[in-house]
């Protein structure tokens, strides 16, 4: 009988968080008020998906800084010993080319606000897809508390007010465009964000998931919804078409997966960013791991995602679009090419050749054996900054993942799918399910990934402390971010070995990120971050 490998009464690091231990249900998320609200729903009978489902539409209410209805999603589902994988990506509208970009002065690279930056949401209709797949209780009963807690209010967290401020500043540039005209009198009617403890109301958001929750989504792309999204566009120079909207469906896509120490970690396929986290596990399974808190671990675990990523930036996209075979830039043979490259000195990192011819992160788990792992974001921070008025619907930035370079496989098309960022991780063990976790939080989301899944499994630590340890990033090139909390010894030698680091003590750029463990007993294991206001709630 299996058991967990940690040690439960093992923290390393300053966190006042402990694991929290439960058998009937858990619910991990960054906003107290959502987990509560998925657990909620299990406590009425509700599944793992269920709970899923209605925490993530509570956060678009509870959360707005990091996703909203105009969101995408992704997530990995366990349902009777098997996994599935959701990708809830939306596409460029038909209408938005690099040509008529081009016509408005943008031929570089595609900016993060406005009408140019916006795709297709998807979030809806993965919401509406997970429910009809395996849902058990009335998908308007899983809209319920997010539409008590837009309609009543709720008081705002203190990170999420951090956030939000800051958002205000950075759209006062844009007050007086007819496009941003949304944005001031939803999330800022009195010219600032709320305070922390402050009640929230917001019930143009209310109003509009009344009508996702009587249509199971349906109006989000084919009914009265639908129809304002495409009036704003038109009026305001958006690029979103009727046709754009009733063709969009989230598509079931299935999982991939590598083999790390006896552990199979999975990941939703391209158009995501998932197959960093493989690439750069696979590299560094090659190696042998003493220590956590020594610079050879941490020098091999950059170069290894380093490497990673110059890889999945370069041919990453819409899977019909990919010139390079998934298969391959997963290969052991491509892994050890890759491993070789590793010597005592930081790379500048380049792709190699693999060819044989602003987010919130989720977790559920229920009494039955299921769990999911969702992710959903609108990328940066609010988005795009395009809100259509008096809907609450906020609009993402996703298109500016694309790249207007016509030689790339990530080059914009009509109804093509740009490389993505947001990533649910699951781990399992002997084709038993170990559990959900992910890291939110953009480019860092497959490099929190990775020292997670290292610290569970290279380290044995506990999920909290594996989420209290001291995280590094990759920005560019020889660019590392390390917060305060690593040693300042290895930070020396990470120097010496020609890493450009900088030491940070804002955490906000580090990821936030959760988990649940179950052991063969059904006994779950939970964690949430300290870097956010999050919590696990279960029973």
């Amino acid at each position: 009988m299996m058991s967990f490998a940690f040690d439960g009464q093992k923290y390393d690091y300053p966190s006042r968080r402990r694991v929290v231990y439960a058998k009937r249900g858990m619910v991990c998320t960054s906003q107290p008020l959502a987990a509560q609200a998925g657990l909620t729903i299990l406590q009425q009978g509700g599944n793992a998906v269920d709970a899923a489902v209605a925490t993530a539409i509570c956060m678009t209410v509870l959360e707005p800084t990091s996703n909203g209805l105009g969101s995408d999603a992704f997530a990995l589902v366990w349902i009777k010993d098997k996994l599935y994988g959701l990708n809830g990506s939306g596409y460029a509208p038909k209408n938005l080319t690099a040509e008529a970009l081009a016509k408005q002065g943008v031929t570089d690279k595609i900016p993060y606000r406005g009408w140019q930056s916006v795709n297709i949401p998807g979030a809806v209709s993965a919401w509406a897809e997970l429910h009809k797949r395996f849902g058990r209780l009335p998908f308007a009963k899983l809209c319920e508390p997010a539409i008590y807690y837009a309609e009543e209010g709720y008081p705002l967290s203190p990170l999420i007010q951090q956030l939000w401020s800051e958002s205000v500043e950075l759209f006062k540039e844009f007050k007086d465009k007819k496009e941003f005209g949304g944005w001031f009198p939803t999330f800022a009617p009195q010219g600032k964000a709320p305070e922390v403890g402050e009640l929230v109301k917001l019930p143009y958001h209310g109003k509009t998931l009344r009508q996702i929750a009587e249509s199971c989504g349906e109006a989000f792309y084919r009914g009265t919804v639908a129809d304002k999204i495409v009036e704003f566009s038109q009026a305001t120079g958006g690029f979103i078409s009727k046709e754009d909207l009733a063709n969009y469906r989230a598509e079931w896509v299935e999982p991939l997966h590598t083999e790390y120490r006896g552990y199979d970690v999975w990941e939703i396929p391209p158009n995501g960013q998932g197959m960093t986290v493989l690439m750069a596990l696979n590299i560094l399974k090659g190696f042998d791991f003493a220590e956590k808190e020594c610079s050879d671990t941490y020098h091999k675990q950059i170069e290894a995602m380093k490497l990673a990523f110059a890889d999945t930036m370069e041919y990453v996209t819409d899977p019909r679009y990919m010139q390079t075979k998934v298969e391959d830039m997963l290969s052991d043979e491509y892994a050890s090419a890759r491993r070789s490259l590793i010597g005592d000195k930081a790379l500048e990192p380049k792709p190699g050749s693999p060819f044989s011819g602003g987010t919130i992160y989720l977790c559920t788990a229920d009494n039955e054996g299921n769990m999911v792992s969702l992710i959903q974001s609108n990328y940066k921070g609010f988005g795009s900054g395009i809100v259509v008025p008096e809907t609450g619907i906020a609009l993402n930035d996703r298109a500016s993942g694309f790249s207007l370079n016509p030689a790339s496989d990530n080059y914009l098309q009509p109804w093509k799918k740009p490389y993505h960022t947001i990533i649910p991780g699951f781990l399992t063990k002997n084709g038993r399910a170990v559990g959900p976790f992910g890291v939110m939080g953009e480019y860092m989301q497959p490099q929190g990934q990775l020292q997670v899944v290292m610290d569970t499994v290279d380290f044995l630590m506990n999920p909290q402390n594996a989420l209290d340890a001291p995280r590094w990033q990759w920005i560019e090139g020889k660019r590392i971010q390390v917060e305060d909390g690593v040693p300042d010894d290895i930070v020396e030698e990470l120097r010496r070995r020609g890493h450009d680091i900088t030491v940070m003590s804002d955490y906000t750029s580090f990821g936030r990120g959760q988990i649940i463990w179950r052991d063969e007993n059904g006994v779950l294991a939970g964690a949430t971050e300290p870097r956010t206001d999050g919590t696990v709630a279960a029973w």
